[in-house]
């Protein structure tokens, strides 16, 4: 009986890079359910228990950070990936400090390579 694949719960306003990723995503063999605002991620009742997020950093009402500080208090301990088209020093202290998992710069190169990693290294 074969593994069942992580799912991948990618977060990105933009519809174009939402659907080109889950595209690349699932041709690797992972699992993707697509939320197209940080709110639609939160009201969600049926996050899985494995897997990991992939979420944008900058969209309009929440950003990525206040995202992954919510999903936090919630008791969401999912590994995280944070997608920004310009990585800073204090954006990657700020993910740092909430134990965001990577923080990647569009565009991505090895989305896939960096969920495999963060999915091996465990909780």
């Amino acid at each position: 009986m074969s593994k069942a694949p992580h799912v991948i719960l990618l977060v990105d306003d933009d519809a174009a890079v939402r659907n080109a990723l889950k595209f690349s995503l699932e041709m690797e063999g992972f699992s993707v359910r697509l939320f197209a605002t940080p709110e639609a991620l939160l009201a969600e009742n049926d996050l899985p228990a494995g897997g990991c997020l992939v979420i944008d950093y900058r969209m309009p009402e929440i950003d990525g950070l206040e995202l992954v500080e919510r999903l936090r208090s919630r008791g969401v301990t999912l590994p995280i990936l944070l997608i920004s088209g310009r990585v800073t020093r204090s954006l990657l202290a700020r993910a740092s400090s909430l134990g965001i998992s990577d923080v990647l710069e569009k565009p991505l190169s090895d989305l896939a390579g960096s969920i495999r990693r963060v999915l091996d290294a465990g909780p």
